[in-house]
């Protein structure tokens, strides 16, 4: 399971590093290879490969003729592209994919379990506060989270 909050750093090119806590992890599971998406909150999606196979196989088979399901599968699956970490741990985010994340230098890498989203720190700062200021009645829970005690 990944967790945590990481500032991250990206260089001129693109390439973040990963924090060492996760490598060996990586390395583990998929062998240092990743794959990234686009999220609807504006911030990238990095799985290990075979978790991610796993998450595009279940979006194929959703229905092409919903138009829901097919704007997912455009977004997620028409984005994920394939990367390695290097032999410094680094990842190189491909441009296009760090314009929709809006990531320029400063980045938060937010470990979520099975997968990583990797934000403009920014951006992770006001939704986060935004998410904390929220007003959430407990009848906006999904039933299995009602029952839940933290």
């Amino acid at each position: 399971m990944f967790r945590g909050a990481n500032k991250l750093t990206l260089d001129a090119k693109g390439r973040m590093v990963m924090p060492t806590r996760y490598r060996e992890r990586l390395q583990e599971i998929c062998g240092g290879n990743l794959v990234v998406t686009v999220d609807k909150d504006r911030c990238l999606l990095i799985y290990p490969l075979p978790d991610w196979e796993e998450i595009e196989r279940k979006l194929m088979r959703l229905p092409t003729l919903n138009p829901q399901a097919r704007r997912l599968q455009r977004l997620m699956v028409g984005h994920a592209t394939e990367i390695d970490l290097d032999s410094h741990g680094r990842l190189l985010l491909p441009p296009k994919l760090r314009e929709f994340g809006m990531l320029t230098r400063d980045a938060m890498l937010i470990g979520q379990g099975q997968r990583f989203e990797l934000w403009d720190e920014a951006s992770w700062d006001a939704r986060r506060d935004e998410w904390l200021a929220g007003d959430e009645a407990a009848g906006d829970l999904p039933a299995e989270l009602e029952s839940l005690t933290l």
